[in-house]
């Protein structure tokens, strides 16, 4: 079974909810490539006309333009760490301006094209746009892990609903560990 990481909005902005969760997802990474296996990485953003009233997107009439994260920003950057993967693997970085990396993106294509049927998801947020995503290749017909030492959160309560929602309905929650040991 072709499985493909999908590695979350690791960005600038998210970097103090992501210190514990980075170093497992380096090792995600690092393996995956090493197998020659699929890595997706994901970046929210924001366009001007996105944060210029009367505000088209729904996630910026929520949070305000001054919570949400414009295109071009430092906090829209990829996290160094992040970056160097992504240019190590030539990996894809899909933008994105929704919680689901799926929604007006051509995230399934690619991987439709890779005949990828699992797919193991790790980032931030583990509550929103992990979630969101992971839950998202469920109902496209992914079997679909959610990586808990390799996500993070606003606060542990967050992450653990997170996962918590997600393990009940839609697929396994694993550590890095486990992944590593399963996929060869």
């Amino acid at each position: 079974m072709t499985t493909a990481l999908l590695i979350i909005d690791m960005q600038s902005v998210f970097a103090p909810m992501t210190t514990s969760a980075l170093p497992n997802i380096l090792r995600l990474t690092a393996h995956f490539q090493s197998l020659s296996l699929p890595l997706i990485f994901t970046q929210h953003g924001h366009t001007k006309a996105e944060l210029t009233p009367p505000y088209p997107n729904q996630l910026v009439r929520k949070w305000g333009p001054g919570g949400s994260i414009a295109i071009g920003s430092s906090d829209w950057e990829l996290q160094p760490k992040i970056s160097e993967a992504v240019e190590k693997a030539k990996a894809p970085v899909v933008g994105k301006n929704t919680y689901d990396a799926f929604l007006n993106t051509k995230l399934e294509e690619m991987l439709r094209e890779k005949e990828v049927e699992r797919v193991v998801v790790c980032g931030v947020m583990t509550d929103c746009c992990c979630d969101t995503t992971a839950r998202s290749a469920f109902n496209r017909g992914f079997e679909t892990w959610l990586v808990d030492d390799a996500c993070g959160s606003a606060n542990k309560k967050q992450h653990e609903a997170g996962l918590r929602g997600f393990e009940f309905a839609f697929g396994e929650v694993l550590g890095t560990a486990e992944v590593l040991k399963r996929i060869k």
